[in-house]
Formats: structure tokens, sequence, C-alpha cells
């Protein structure tokens, strides 16, 4: 059997070599996210460029590549770079970056990058911003936080901060500025860097599981670049302030464009300092309006007791009136009983005689004087008048009286 033809791997790795060579003489411009990134000790910097899929892929490399700049231009690129977007490059930026490819035998394919466009970043970053935008206001949960009603008296607060940051410092100063009774509980995250968004969510989890210890979240931090405040545009933190269950102030220290924190939360302020200051703007309103309160009571109260005085003053003096004319009255009616006295107790006694005449006559009508004159007779034994028949047979000697005198007679017995 004859040989099959072929060639060895180091003329197919040639071969490789020079048709990239030939197609990719002239350097291009390559898209990509940063991976991996490492200056080492001779100040070379090494990179792991990778390209994530969209879709239902979406964050799964579908593209990786090396890549590396050389200490000739690195404090070139990554100076400009900074001083542009305000931020180092590191893992998770999205770059687009000139880039020379090589092929070597060894170690394979590669890019060696010349250059890298810091508004590409910057840009990115927008279009993520815009995309956050988007899909909350999809999902329906845009206005939720801003919906929630915010409570009369703010004193309760849980703070999301770095304790270092000078925002942090500058809140609590402004907050001390006066002597209202504020409760201040500091949950310490990252607000910067790459792990800033899972730290702030991490902090926001806590505030939740003990939401009813407080009554307002607030989030601060000093300024800083755009790069710096990208974390602030994030989805996953932005719909967590957007559903959470206390009003969220913010006061993330921009000077330009709003972050989608700020959008979402109840209450955006520019910086910690102003986020300070309108908490004790809102108590000083609330205790004006409390000083007011009082002050309308107050007056309330003493309206009413003159009201109260006054009506007993009215009492009094038509009490006193009409005490008066009872008494008059009265005096008036007893002068009348007194002037008729005379007249009434001649008519009492008038009735009385004639009341006692008509019982003298009653009494007269029926006396035994009386009933001897009608023809009638009194029959008596030994003094005692007699009622019956069989008395009579019985007595000895009867005497008779009659109107003119008395007759004894001898009764004998049959």
């Amino acid at each position: 059997m004859e040989p099959r033809s072929h060639i060895t791997l180091s003329e197919l790795q040639r071969r490789v070599k020079a048709v990239l060579t030939e197609q990719f003489e002239a350097p291009i411009w390559v898209a990509a996210e940063l991976s991996e990134l490492k200056v080492n000790y001779s100040g070379h910097c090494y990179m792991e460029l990778i390209e994530k899929g969209r879709g239902s892929a979406n964050g799964v490399p579908t593209a990786q590549a090396r890549a590396v700049i050389w200490r000739s231009n690195y404090p070139r690129i990554a100076g400009t770079f900074e001083a542009t977007t305000g931020q180092k490059l590191t893992a998770g930026l999205r770059i687009l970056a000139q880039v020379l490819i090589t092929y070597h035998e060894l170690y394979g394919f590669s890019l060696q990058i010349i250059d890298i466009d810091p508004a590409y970043t910057l840009g990115d970053m927008e279009q993520q911003r815009l995309e956050t935008i988007a899909r909350l206001e999809e999902e329906g949960v845009w206005d939720m936080n801003r919906e929630l009603e915010m409570p009369l008296l703010v004193q309760r607060i849980a703070l999301i901060s770095s304790a270092q940051a000078a925002g942090y410092q500058d809140f609590c100063k402004e907050l001390a500025r006066t002597d209202y009774a504020y409760r201040l509980t500091l949950f310490d995250a990252y607000m910067q860097g790459a792990a800033a968004e899972e730290s702030i969510l991490a902090a926001l989890d806590e505030v939740a599981a003990r939401q009813e210890e407080f009554d307002v979240v607030v989030i601060v931090r000093g300024g800083g670049s755009v790069s710096d405040l990208n974390c602030f545009n994030a989805y996953r933190l932005c719909s967590h302030i957007a559903q959470f269950p206390l009003p969220v102030l913010t006061g993330i220290g921009h000077d330009k464009d709003q972050s989608v924190a700020d959008m979402v939360a109840h209450t955006p302020l520019k910086t910690p300092t102003a986020v300070a200051g309108w908490l004790n703007e809102r108590m000083e309103r609330i205790e004006g309006w409390l000083e007011g309160a009082a002050q309308q009571l107050h007056d309330a109260v003493i309206a009413r007791m003159r009201d109260e005085e006054l009506q007993l003053e009215q009492l009094g003096s038509e009490l006193s009136r009409r005490s008066v004319e009872r008494m008059v009255g009265e005096r008036l009616r007893l002068e009348q009983l007194q002037r008729r006295l005379p007249e009434l107790l001649e008519e009492r006694f008038k009735r009385e005689a004639e009341r006692l005449e008509g019982a003298r006559e009653a009494v007269e009508s029926r006396s035994p004087e009386r009933i001897l004159q009608l023809g009638f007779a009194i029959v008596r034994a030994e003094g005692k008048a007699l009622k019956r028949i069989d008395e009579i047979k019985a007595a000895k000697q009867l005497e008779i009286e009659v109107a003119e005198g008395k007759i004894e007679i001898e009764h004998s017995k049959r």
C-alpha cells in the first residue's frame, strides 16, 4: 500500500501563518469583551478576549482569543483609556481594539493590541444603559418605587454606602447639622468596580430582610467618572431598586446624565450632601407644620375658652335676670295673696259656718226632742229605753216620755 499524500504539522502551521499574514497584513479593529487582564513584572499586559452569545445563549462565550499589549505601548494605551473613560482597563469591559493578527507555530493564534478606542467603551455603556431602561419599562416595573408613599416622618434610615467613602462622611456630616433624632444603620458595600453591583445587591437583600425596621433606603457615593458609575445602570441592580418595598433615595454624585438607578428610585438627588439636606428640609417642614398645628390648637383652645367664658357670663346674666324676675313675680303673687287674704279668710269662714250650720241642723233634726215633737214617745223601764216588746212585759214600772212631759205607770203582768 502506497503511503497517503501528506504534509508535516510544521508545514501546516507555516501555511496557516502565511494565509493569515497575507489576509491581515494591516491592523484591523476588533470589538470584544475583556475576560482576563494581567500586567506582568516585565510590563507586558496579557489579556483574554471573548465574545458572548445573544438571545438564549446570552452570557455563554462563542469566541475567544489571547491578546497582548507590549510594554512599549501599554502605558500610552492604558493612560489614554483611563483619562477618557475615568476607569482603568479591567475585566468585564467591552472594548474596540486595533490589533495585529499573529500566528506562532508553537503558541497558535493571538492578537497584538496596538490601540484601544475609549469612545467605543463609553458608547457601549450608554447602549447598556438604554437596554436596561427599555427592559424595565417593558417589564412594567419602571414606576413601582416612585409610586410608594413616602412616610410622613423619615427617621429610620438604611444607608448603603462604603464606610471609607467621602460621600458617606459628607452625608453623615450634613445629617448631623440638625438635632433631629435620626436612626442611621449603615450597610457597608463596594460602590465602584467589578464587585460593586453584587455588593450593593447583597446590601439591598439585607435591608429587605429587615424592612419593618426602616422608613427609607438611601444609596450614596461620591462623584466619579461615567465608567465608575456604570454599575448603577446595570439591569439587575436597577430592577431591585425599582421593585424595592421601601422608598429609595439616591445621591450617587454624578454631574451630568442620571443613572438608571436614579431614574427608578423614589427620590433621586445629585450628591450625598443633597440627600441629607433633603431629609433635613423635610423634617424642618414637618416641624414647622407641627408648630403651626400646635399654635392653631392653642389658639383654638383659647378661643373656645373665651367662648365658654362668654357663654357662662351670658348664662349667669340670664340666671340672675330670671331669678330677679322670679323673685319679683313671687313677691307680686305674695302681695296679691296678702291683699286677698282677708277676703279668702272671710270666704273660708263663711263656708265653714255654712258647713257647721248644716251639720247643726242635721244633728238637731235627729235629736230626741225633735223626734218627740213629731209624735213619737220613749218608753223606759228603770231608766233604760226599751226596744222590744218582751222587755215591756218584764218591767214592773214604765216611764213614757212624750214631747210635753213624762208619764209613769204601773205595769201589771198578764
